[in-house]
């Protein structure tokens, strides 16, 4: 499983990318369960969707909070001012969030491959 992140905003507005291949690691498992969360929202939102037109997304609007434009395809959350935006693929299921409305799984996603990733 491939697991890509990207971030964009904040403050400074300077863009951060990693991504984790999961094929080697020996916490695999607990990878894709994680990866699968922070796709699917686990919030029961739904109309959250990803831009592959699956459930998914943020929490509260489908692919962010207060949400300025039309759910699913591209979409993205307003989040705060100088908030950041992720971008979440997951071998080629994507989707988008804005702090601060990251679901637990999101969160913690977006910290370990930002960490660990390449």
């Amino acid at each position: 499983m491939r697991i890509e992140v990207r971030r964009t905003g904040g403050f400074a507005g300077i863009e951060r990318r990693a991504r984790v291949d999961t094929r080697d690691l020996p916490d695999a498992d607990a990878w894709h369960r994680l990866a699968e969360a922070a796709l699917t929202g686990d919030t029961g939102d739904a109309g959250a969707t990803t831009r592959d037109g699956a459930r998914g997304g943020c929490p509260h609007g489908g692919t962010g909070a207060r949400e300025a434009g039309p759910r699913g395809v591209g979409a993205r959350g307003a989040g705060v001012p100088d908030g950041f935006h992720y971008e979440i693929t997951v071998d080629g299921r994507t989707a988008h969030c804005a702090e601060p409305d990251l679901t637990e799984a999101q969160r913690e996603l977006v910290s370990r491959v930002l960490r660990e990733g390449a």
